[in-house]
């Protein structure tokens, strides 16, 4: 089986959670019989294998409130959707509805709903339209939480067509022991650990005054929009490392006491993040947001769910947690038995699979055998 997904961009150019998400996709699919291959924008056009799969990129001319934008995607699409037997979107993205409807509509049509659009009010009075045109003609829409599903104003008025199917990752990448201890006698262990993307909904601010307040060790990793704010920030017992590599990423878990995850908006659709910690037997803190955060971490079983930009509440339970290390051990075990019995590529992939299976045939002939 064929399956072309299209997204706004893709590794190794852009590294954010959906990219990483259409990886894991792409990657365990394999072994499900699917033969992967991703139309994205990028500085410059080319087709490259990307792991076991195959990467069109289609050069972005121009970009427009957050929104990638490209005319030459418009042909490299319409032939790569040819040679597909599914066509897998993932939005929000305006121009891949464009490219529905310029080339897409008599090709199955499979959608990941990522997110809600919290930031872009303006552009979403422009888009809703488009996507309500868009949602009502694919054969599926895939929310990746239950709690998305059920709490999300776009999705609510898709639910005959909306199926539930949790995101997954695959094993953690090894490391030499040498990394470990060369960051263990920088940082010693016991902290707590922030990796990820920072952009405005990740509620670093939050993070910042909670570490404050607790005054326990913090490490935060990663780049993006708040790098600033994090650097400039006169926190002592807080250090920032920037961004890390897959391995350094994985050491810091080991290292940690349990990971803190302060995102505060919609935005914040599921927090791969979260399944990486809990893959690596770590216990959580995340926000209670009304999206799949707390469907990774379970309050009070995996972890611990606070108030949305809360930093009274967060360094309570950052306070909490490093006063039980039992307690917070036991968590990061059963989290790491969520993860195994829910959240790995290889299910993800598989129900995928059965997803696309039951689209095919739904759109068979009635007279085909």
């Amino acid at each position: 089986m064929k399956v072309l997904h299209v997204y706004k961009t893709y590794l190794p150019t852009s590294m954010g959670g959906t990219e990483r998400v259409i990886w894991e996709m792409a990657e365990a699919g394999r072994a499900c019989g699917v033969q992967t291959t991703v139309l994205s924008l990028a500085p410059g056009a080319r087709t490259e294998p990307i792991g076991t799969h195959t990467g069109i990129y289609v050069r972005r001319d121009a970009k427009f409130a957050s929104t990638d934008l490209s005319l030459s995607a418009f042909g490299a699409f319409a032939r790569a959707a040819r040679e597909a037997d599914i066509v897998h979107y993932h939005v929000p993205w305006p121009l891949a509805d464009l490219l529905y409807f310029h080339a897409g509509r008599n090709r199955p049509a499979i959608v990941t709903y990522h997110s809600d659009i919290v930031r872009q009010k303006r552009l979403n009075t422009l888009y809703a339209p488009l996507l309500r045109a868009f949602l009502s003609r694919v054969d599926r829409i895939v929310a990746t939480s239950p709690a998305y599903a059920e709490t999300s104003p776009v999705l609510a008025r898709h639910r005959d067509r909306t199926v539930v199917i949790p995101i997954g990752i695959g094993a953690r990448t090894p490391y030499a022991p040498q990394l470990r201890e060369s960051l263990r006698e920088r940082l010693g262990t016991g902290f707590f650990l922030f990796v990820g993307e920072l952009r405005y909904y990740k509620g670093v601010s939050f993070l910042l005054e909670a570490a404050r307040l607790a005054g326990l060790p913090v490490v935060v990793a990663g780049s993006g929009e708040m790098a600033g704010e994090i650097a400039r920030a006169a926190v002592p017992n807080l250090t920032f490392l920037g961004r890390v590599s897959d391995e350094e990423k994985e050491a810091l878990l080991d290292l940690c006491g349990a990971f803190v995850f302060p995102s505060h908006l919609r935005s914040e659709a599921f927090g791969v993040a979260l399944l990486e910690a809990a893959r690596a037997a770590r216990a959580m803190i995340c926000c209670e947001i009304g999206t799949g955060t707390t469907y990774v971490n379970v309050d009070g079983e995996t972890g611990l769910a606070v108030p949305p930009g809360d930093p009274v509440a967060l360094a309570a339970a950052m306070t909490r947690l490093a006063a039980n290390r039992q307690t917070c051990e036991e968590m990061g075990r059963r989290a790491a038995q969520r993860y195994s019995e829910l959240f790995r590529a290889d299910i993800m992939a598989g129900s995928y699979r059965d997803l696309y299976d039951a689209v095919l045939l739904e759109r068979r002939p009635a007279h085909a055998g």
